[in-house]
């Protein structure tokens, strides 16, 4: 059903485990961390919309001193510590959705490439639930200087992977940010969404494919 598709690429928050496991989790620590992550979403709005940049953290630190009124280097180092570094230990105690790792499995041994592809340090998950072994490629769109939607890191990974974009089905959570971007590089799209947004919202007819969990997401691509 996938056609001249070769490559199977992820989003990984939101994509691999559900959203609110790690919300609940992080509660606590956002509150204590308020005023940060108020100017820091700030931040991140304005870098979805930036073009590719050479030194995305550079430029990132650079806005988030404007809005803390501090240095450069500061700003850095507090992204660092509270919005990468600090995240880790929540990590580690995510499962990720039912199937995964069964999905995984059957795309690589039906000879599928697999990508993962995110705005967020992948590294921050460890070892992202056993998943990496199957993995051809594993990129953080920050280092390659673009957030989503942007076509730049979907472009990027399609060179990476020595594939043209219309070979790539990627699969994310967002309909702006994974469907749009994807469909705007080329690349089929497919989203994870509750059955109920899958009855009730229009929208989700832009991705090529809409699942509710990975069995349903199996049955539809192989």
């Amino acid at each position: 059903m996938l056609g001249n598709i070769k490559a199977v690429a992820f989003d990984i928050d939101g994509t691999l485990y559900p959203s609110v496991s790690l919300y609940i989790r992080l509660l606590p620590y956002i509150i204590r961390h308020f005023k940060f992550y108020i100017h820091y979403n700030r931040v991140r709005r304005i870098m979805h919309r930036t073009a590719p940049l050479p030194d995305f953290y550079e430029y990132q630190g650079r806005l988030m001193a404007e809005e803390l009124g501090c240095s450069s280097l500061r700003a850095r180092a507090m992204i660092k510590l509270i919005a990468y570094d600090g995240l880790i230990p929540y990590f580690e105690k995510i499962k990720p959705f039912k199937h995964v790792h069964e999905t995984f499995k059957a795309l690589h041994e039906k000879g599928y490439k697999i990508a993962l592809l995110s705005d967020f340090p992948p590294s921050q998950k460890g070892d992202i639930w056993g998943l990496i072994p199957y993995c051809d490629l594993i990129l953080g769109s920050e280092a390659i200087g673009a957030l989503k939607p942007s076509k730049y890191p979907f472009g990027i990974m399609a060179m990476a992977m020595e594939l043209e974009p219309s070979q790539i089905l990627y699969v994310g959570n967002s309909i702006h940010f994974d469907v749009r971007g994807a469909n705007n590089a080329g690349m089929k799209s497919a989203i994870i969404a509750s059955p109920l947004k899958r009855i009730f919202s229009k929208k989700i007819k832009e991705a090529d494919i809409s699942f509710s969990n990975y069995r349903q997401f199996l049955n539809s691509v192989l």
